[in-house]
């Protein structure tokens, strides 16, 4: 029996692909696989790609995993083969504490997405008033092996 599986379309903060490089034993990492298999949409801007290289490139994200900035950008250029552009056309700023997450939030809402995935849940509160959900990489899982079952 094939069902109609939803198709989530998400927003992944930057702390998702960090920690995807530090360890490929916890969720962040299987997110990526996931969506290596096309299990789920990934919305980004210029701005969230541009944030991606250069939190990506920082010296000690590339002495943690034993890389170079050619295995980062081979691995964006890969990433962005899967990506939905996302073009901002509203700045919703301000809306949160941290000046820093405000494209990753605009990115979601201005993509439509059906989710943002983050560690910082708390510093995404603000979401709530546009009815953007915001899961943890772990919550995002479970949801895709829902519906994958």
């Amino acid at each position: 029996m094939i069902r109609n599986m939803k198709i989530y379309r998400v927003v992944l903060d930057t702390n998702i692909l960090v920690a995807a490089g530090r360890s490929r034993k916890g969720a962040s990492f299987a997110l990526l696989q996931a969506l290596r298999g096309r299990k789920f949409g990934l919305l980004a801007s210029v701005p969230l790609f541009v944030e991606y290289e250069a939190v990506l490139k920082r010296l000690d994200q590339l002495e943690i995993g034993s890389r170079d900035a050619a295995m980062i950008d081979a691995f964006l250029d890969a990433l962005a083969l899967v990506v939905e552009p996302v073009h901002l056309h509203f700045l919703w700023r301000p809306q949160l504490r941290d000046p820093g997450d405000e494209m990753v939030l605009e990115t979601a809402l201005n993509g439509r997405a059906d989710a943002l995935v983050t560690f910082n849940v708390r510093d995404f509160s603000a979401a709530e008033r546009f009815g953007m959900k915001v899961w943890t990489p772990g919550q995002f899982l479970q949801r895709l092996s829902k519906e994958i079952d």
